[in-house]
């Protein structure tokens, strides 16, 4: 069995991942628990689906009761340059690394069948593959197979590679020999914990992901609370400032999947022209991209905290042209952003003009919060 763990983990490396672990099916109540906890304290928020897939979550043979392995597969995503450098343009909006590529769903799912199709037909075992989207706990499974381990800010670290990781894995019946689990090695460090922009750790290895720019941006449906966008800054698709500040991604490289690299539609994208978008042109702009599932109104949305937060008076015209936006939500963010730019004056001016004939009650709860001054 040692030596079809070893040929498994060659033909993964050809398939292009970086590293291979094995952990058991069965067992993970430590996991279990923290899911538990997560959920009772709301800390899910618009993500019913977590609540929902709970039971089938827990463990891999809750999912597949004849699995008997798993076989954990990462690739690396490491940017070419410091994430925190897009943060300081202010004119452009600022998209995590992970989406600024291709998207990662199925790059990581086509390598998975190639290395799982190999295993099937040498051995003529069962095999699944799931990468992100179905109910498996993608970090605590690799946290036991000995990939890396859960830091305090809850993301994968791996002593080799960083934090820069996309996760896939390989459910089988076959029994292969398990990998010894990772320790904790974060050590008296909160670097995590303390670059947060929203404090979205209750206490380290807990996270609330109502508070969390990821969560806001990308899952989150409604308006986003007032005193998240401030802290979103230009924020507008995903946030990696806990994994940005990890002192272990010193041993993080650049990724070697080209296909991963930034695009131009993602890599810092003038806000000016993201404000411009139609549903067709954002279709059409990110396309292939995993910035598409939030749907264009969202987007948006993010876009336009992060256009009130520029101060940028030049984006001021494509704010005021969104005021007529089909989309409440959008309509709603073109006021505050035009209250962030604008003065007391000119904002009521704007007022008059608009808010009469509005008849969303959010979108008029935002002209009643005014202008910042």
């Amino acid at each position: 069995m040692h030596d079809l763990n070893s040929r498994i983990r060659e033909q993964a490396q050809i398939a292009g991942f970086e590293a291979v672990h094995f952990t058991a099916a069965k067992g993970m109540p430590e996991a279990s628990a923290h899911l538990d906890t997560f959920v009772a304290n709301g800390w899910h928020g618009d993500m019913d689906w977590m609540e929902r897939t709970a039971d089938r979550r827990r463990e891999p043979v809750a999912l597949w009761p004849e699995a008997r392995s798993v076989i954990v597969l990462a690739l690396n995503y490491g940017p070419v340059d410091d994430p925190f450098k897009s943060i300081a343009r202010r004119e452009c909006g600022s998209v995590s690394v992970y989406a600024r590529g291709k998207d990662y769903h199925d790059i990581v799912k086509k390598k998975l069948k190639q290395v799982a199709g190999w295993l099937h037909r040498e051995t003529g075992a069962e095999v699944k593959v799931f990468v992100d989207t179905a109910p498996v706990m993608e970090k605590p499974l690799a946290a036991a197979a000995g990939l890396g381990w859960q830091g305090k800010h809850t993301n994968l670290v791996s002593q080799s590679h960083g934090s820069w990781l996309f996760i896939g894995s390989i459910f089988t019946t076959l029994e292969l020999l398990s990998d010894a689990p990772e320790t904790d090695h974060c050590g008296t460090c909160q670097n995590c914990l303390d670059a947060c922009p929203t404090d979205a750790f209750p206490a380290p290895y807990k996270l609330d992901a109502r508070r969390c720019i990821s969560y806001l941006t990308i899952e989150h449906k409604g308006h986003i609370a007032p005193k998240f966008r401030r802290p979103m800054g230009n924020r507008i698709f995903g946030c990696d400032d806990c994994l940005a500040v990890c002192p272990w991604n010193k041993f993080a490289t650049v990724a070697s999947e080209a296909r991963f690299h930034a695009r131009d539609a993602a890599n810092s994208p003038p806000l000016k022209e993201l404000l411009a978008l139609d549903d067709g042109m954002f279709r059409e702009r990110y396309a292939g991209s995993p910035i598409k599932r939030t749907g264009r109104d969202r987007f948006i949305r993010n876009v336009l905290i992060a256009a009130g937060n520029s101060g940028d008076m030049s984006l001021l015209q494509p704010i005021e042209e969104l005021l007529g936006d089909e989309s409440p939500l959008v309509r709603a963010m073109a006021v505050w952003a035009s209250g962030q730019l604008m003065n007391e004056t000119a904002f009521q001016k704007l007022r008059s003009q608009h808010a009469p004939s509005e008849k969303d009650a959010d979108v008029q709860a935002e002209w009643h919060l005014g202008c910042v001054e």
